[in-house]
């Protein structure tokens, strides 16, 4: 069953614009049209876009993304490249969880900090 920008929007809690500025970016190759040009979103195309969300909410740029994709329709030609892609984004998420990790240890020491003395403000 088809869905309509709104729908596939909704579903995927996203804006239609969003999806319009995707699809202009060329991350949705496979997007069908009605005869007058109306979007139609397939599960298929659903499953695309948690893909192109996940690696965009985890910090991979549009460009690249779009490269994946692209390498994606050549099938299992560019498995490999794939993998190595994917393996690398993964280290980078790796780095910045660690990063943010410390980052909240600092602010939890501060936050007890600031508990312990009854003040809870920035010195000046």
């Amino acid at each position: 069953m088809p869905y309509s920008i709104k729908e596939a929007a909704k579903k995927l809690c996203l804006t239609p614009s969003t999806l319009r500025f995707y699809d202009k970016e060329g991350l949705l190759p496979t997007l069908r049209r009605t005869p007058t040009g109306i979007r139609t979103f397939s599960e298929s195309d659903l499953q695309w876009l948690e893909l192109i969300c996940c690696l965009k909410n985890s910090g991979m740029s549009i460009l690249d993304i779009k490269h994946f994709m692209s390498l994606c329709l050549q099938g299992e030609a560019s498995s490999e490249d794939r993998k190595e892609i994917l393996l690398h984004h993964k280290e980078a998420i790796l780095k910045q969880m660690e990063v943010l990790q410390n980052s909240l240890c600092i602010i939890n020491c501060k936050i007890e900090h600031y508990k312990e003395i009854g003040i809870f403000h920035i010195d000046q």
